[in-house]
């Protein structure tokens, strides 16, 4: 009887740990977003456009950071990055759990941005994984992001209310500190360490992903996507407190309502995207909502049931998106590009979440609650007009397939794996003795494909 190979126990222990410590890293991010516009308005020097800055602050240092702590990981190995980023993350919440001012908070946020791991976490993933089970592990990686977004958003009014703003920056330091114990206890430290093209950066691959157009779309998208998410929750938390009269301590009933909501609201459409090819359509549907939800903010801010029903419409839209785009993302980049792609997508993501802190807060100071809704509905027209102008993706995945010495002597090899049928493109990197494919898996002859690749 055929077997199915499985993931190993030290596989699946290293998947789970690191995805584990991945969570608490997003966890302790945004626990501080849904409370720190109604408590940080105690901390000295307060302003709307400070406290704006505090929001968004990590993203400047995570934008400028991420990249080059990939590519140091490839250099001095993944564990280290990963634990001096923890421990930047936990100093950051120390520094700002100690605050009374605002322009500590903003310091400690930007200490926490330092921490930026998340390229070098990807690459320990595919060290730790055989290949049939690396994407497996990566959406275990995938499926913490959401969990641990979903969780922020609740914790983090409900810590706040039992600890004040203080507790919330502990709790994040508690977190890293959490995840170095994991990295250092269970997760085992691979034999060898080098760069993987699907999964880490590659130095080579980084102007070909600034320069691709369909890949700068994405990159503006998820810039926008951030930049309108720390804007608006400048603005939503205030709204309910200040308008429709939910004290801030019971923020927490709106989130997890909104987001349990939006969750089963959003599954239909993420599974008509990918069975029925419609990726486009989706995504732009999503931006569409994001774009007209705005105004729906403005309209029913002082009336609590129309607010949290624009709330949970928000939801589905930022969600979808965020479940939709790195799927693009992955059928876009070219062979051999996806690792490096995901670093420039993380990049933008980031430097949008510290713009945005800063753009909502301008916009607050200026014009009031009503001008952020604006600003941010025109951020999100912006984006429906660029996102309008992509082409439809390849419905094709990216597939790494080792290669033997003698496969590697083929110099018709390309040639060969090109004519699989199923296979789209093929590049072949002779140092790390593998051939990375974009592969249509509904067409894919597998059969073919391992008889192309088998020694010879």
């Amino acid at each position: 009887m055929h077997q199915v190979d499985s993931m190993s126990p030290q596989e699946r222990r290293a998947s789970v740990s690191l995805a584990l410590v991945f969570a608490f890293r997003m966890l302790g991010l945004f626990m501080v977003l849904p409370v720190l516009a109604t408590w940080g308005q105690q901390l000295q020097g307060a302003t709307p456009f400070l406290i704006g800055m505090a929001i968004g602050a990590y993203g400047l240092t995570q934008a400028f950071l991420q990249i080059p702590f990939g590519m140091l990981s490839d250099r001095i190995g993944r564990k280290p990055v990963i634990v001096f980023g923890l421990l930047l993350f936990a100093a950051g919440g120390l520094v700002a759990a100690d605050a009374d001012s605002i322009g500590q908070v903003i310091a400690g946020r930007v200490l926490q941005g330092a921490g930026a791991i998340a390229a070098a976490v990807m690459a320990l993933v595919a060290d730790s994984t055989r290949e049939q089970h690396r994407t497996k592990a990566m959406a275990m990686i995938g499926m913490s992001i959401g969990v641990a977004f979903a969780v922020a958003m609740v914790a983090g009014p409900v810590v706040a209310r039992m600890a004040g703003l203080g507790g919330v920056f502990l709790s994040t330091s508690a977190l890293a500190l959490l995840g170095i114990v994991l990295v250092l206890l269970t997760v085992p430290t691979p034999r060898h360490t080098q760069p993987h093209r699907d999964a880490g950066i590659v130095r080579g691959a980084l102007w070909p992903a600034l320069t691709n157009g369909q890949l700068l779309r994405l990159n503006y998208g998820i810039a926008c996507l951030h930049a309108i998410l720390m804007a608006t929750f400048l603005a939503i938390p205030l709204a309910l407190q200040q308008q429709a009269g939910l004290a801030k301590e019971d923020h927490w009933w709106v989130y997890l309502a909104a987001l349990l909501l939006s969750f089963f609201g959003m599954v239909p459409f993420i599974i008509y995207a990918e069975r029925q090819r419609q990726m486009k359509r989706v995504m732009l549907g999503a931006v569409a909502v994001l774009t007209l939800v705005q105004p729906l903010f403005w309209l029913s801010q002082h009336s609590l049931p129309w607010l949290v029903a624009a709330i949970i419409l928000f939801f589905v839209g930022f969600n979808l998106l965020e479940a939709t785009l790195p799927s693009l993302l992955s059928k876009i980049a070219p062979a051999g590009g996806k690792g490096t792609a995901m670093g420039v997508y993380s990049t933008s993501q980031f430097a949008g979440a510290a713009l945005g802190g800063m753009f909502g807060g301008w916009l607050f100071a200026h014009f009031g609650l009503g001008g952020v809704f604006v600003g941010c509905a025109l951020l999100a027209l912006s984006w429906l007009v660029i996102g309008g102008t992509m082409r439809e993706p390849p419905y094709v995945t990216s597939y790494r397939l080792a290669l033997s010495p003698a496969c590697l002597d083929d110099a018709a090899l390309a040639t060969r794996l090109q004519a699989v049928a199923g296979v789209t493109e093929v590049v072949i990197v002779a140092e790390e003795a593998a051939a990375y494919l974009k592969v249509d898996a509904k067409i894919l002859d597998r059969e073919a494909l391992n008889r192309v690749a088998a020694p010879v």
